[in-house]
């Protein structure tokens, strides 16, 4: 015996939690978790921040539309955001400022005397960088615990521990689980993250070649503490990026190791070439790291996010490829998805959002 819904949404990571708050009035939705709380990949362990610039010119359009949600829901806290460069960095700075010349990203470059008034500690070689006032910290746990409230009020069975085994067709889908549960629905949604190419698959859909990454990152005791207030930092080569957190320093090196999709763990390599680049960049003394812990990242060839229907396979709808920018882009890109899959029209929030830019139909 199958439980029947209109729409089944496959993970209650951020994005599935997402879509599913606002899709849940407008249709019967299931959410199938495969692990025994939702977000336990990606979503709960992402040091995420909003940062307008991250993801690139792309991306930024998504960024934008969720900062108004983000702020006015109380998920924010003001933070600031340093692009950190060397003399030898210098093409990548207007690099970084010719990609963004026709958005409407605000940022300011700044040199050695204002940088090491908002950095104590940073090496003098490090004498230039780009300042963006308006990055913020994001309450990661907070959004999606929002976010499943909000679906299970709507209606939305939050269903976790259900391990997909198989899915088949014929007038709807069916999916089952490895405990033998079964269920029925006319829409499929891919929202399975690392797992999303595996679940096309599955349901017999050509896979789109979203890869996950590796990212790794580490808590650090420093002497001194880090201050309260310091921004994230991020090398504008992509060699690291930290930011202070309870008293501590979260430290990335900004690695991108393909993966099979997996229950990530840090590889002690990564955690040396992160501290040893943090060495290279501040005189601070690191007296313990006291955490360490790795998350995946998804991303489709073009490193856009995949929102909308598959071009070739009716009933099934493509959630996915967020990469590391999934947090920061929620708010929007789940109006955006409610809206195409839906067949509703755009909203204030989406209104510069051309859903064109993030069909799976680009890559047919």
């Amino acid at each position: 015996m199958s439980e029947s819904f209109d729409i089944a949404i496959v993970g209650a990571g951020m994005a599935g939690a997402s879509l599913a708050a606002e899709i849940g009035d407008a249709a019967r939705v299931v959410v199938l978790e495969a692990e025994d709380t939702p977000g336990y990949h990606s979503t709960g362990r992402s040091a995420a921040f909003y940062e307008e610039c991250y993801g690139g010119p792309g991306i930024l359009p998504l960024t934008k539309a969720s900062g108004i949600y983000l702020q006015e829901h109380g998920f924010l806290s003001p933070r600031g955001a340093l692009y950190l460069a060397r003399e030898d960095d210098e093409a990548a700075v207007e690099s970084f400022i010719t990609r963004f010349a026709e958005t409407d990203a605000r940022f300011e470059r700044i040199g050695r005397n204002q940088l090491e008034q908002i950095v104590p500690g940073i090496r003098p070689e490090w004498d230039r960088a780009i300042r963006q006032p308006h990055c913020a910290d994001i309450d990661v746990a907070g959004l999606h615990a929002h976010y499943l409230a909000r679906a299970r009020v709507a209606g939305a069975a939050i269903t976790c521990r259900a391990r997909i085994e198989r899915i088949t067709r014929d007038t709807s889908w069916l999916i089952e689980t490895g405990d033998g549960r079964a269920f029925r629905a006319d829409m499929l949604v891919n929202a399975a993250g690392a797992w999303a190419d595996e679940i096309a698959a599955m349901a017999g859909v050509r896979a789109l070649g979203i890869q996950p990454y590796r990212r790794t990152v580490v808590q650090l005791r420093i002497d001194p503490p880090a201050p309260a207030d310091l921004p994230l930092c991020l090398d504008i080569s992509g060699g690291f990026y930290f930011k202070p957190e309870a008293g501590r320093l979260w430290l990335s090196p900004h690695d991108e190791a393909p993966t099979p999709p997996v229950d990530a763990a840090p590889e002690e390599l990564d955690v040396a070439i992160a501290i040893d680049r943090l060495q290279a960049a501040v005189n601070w003394k690191i007296e313990a790291v006291e955490r360490k812990w790795a998350g995946l990242r998804s991303f489709a060839p073009d490193r856009l996010p995949v929102y909308g229907p598959d071009p070739q396979v009716p009933g099934f709808f493509w959630f996915a490829g967020q990469g590391g920018f999934g947090i920061q882009t929620a708010p929007a890109a789940a109006r955006l998805g409610a809206q195409v899959l839906l067949g509703c029209g755009p909203d204030a929030m989406t209104a510069a959002i051309d859903p064109g830019r993030y069909s799976p139909a680009r890559f047919y």
